[in-house]
């Protein structure tokens, strides 16, 4: 947090006050700011997991598996996922936000937000493929066999 601080003064240098006080303010302020934003995005992204283990199943998802057992893999594949991604794909489906949108909130071009939204998609399709599977007993093992 300091380091950002300091970046921030070091870049915005012209702007600081001539008195020692109000320059010593003017710092704690943009402190101040970091830390809230900071703060502000470690809640968004705990959200956006509380708001994905509530979403239905994406369609995607085997339409014949237990839409339950769905959405377990879901979450575990979205705990695994990397923040980067999550944040991608978050800011896209629970936010609604268009890629220019999403590219002006991270501070990045719409065709970089694109590019990381893609990897984001693909990322969590090879999680949702390759996490293993628990153990189902076929239909026909569960009926219940009786003699007459």
């Amino acid at each position: 947090m300091a380091a950002d601080a300091f970046l921030v003064v070091w870049r915005r240098l012209d702007e600081l006050p001539g008195r020692h006080e109000d320059a010593r303010a003017w710092i704690f302020g943009i402190t101040r700011n970091i830390l809230l934003n900071t703060h502000r995005g470690e809640q968004r992204r705990f959200a956006l997991g509380v708001r994905l283990a509530d979403a239905a199943a994406l369609t995607y998802l085997d339409q014949d598996a237990d839409p339950i057992v769905n959405r377990v893999d879901l979450g575990r594949a979205w705990r695994i996922l990397s923040e980067v991604h999550q944040e991608a794909l978050g800011l896209v489906v629970f936010e609604d936000l268009t890629a220019p949108q999403a590219a002006a909130v991270l501070g990045i071009s719409p065709v970089a937000f694109r590019l990381r939204l893609s990897r984001a998609r693909r990322a969590l399709r090879l999680l949702l493929e390759h996490l293993p599977q628990p153990c189902r007993a076929p239909a026909s093992s569960l009926e219940r066999t009786t003699t007459p």
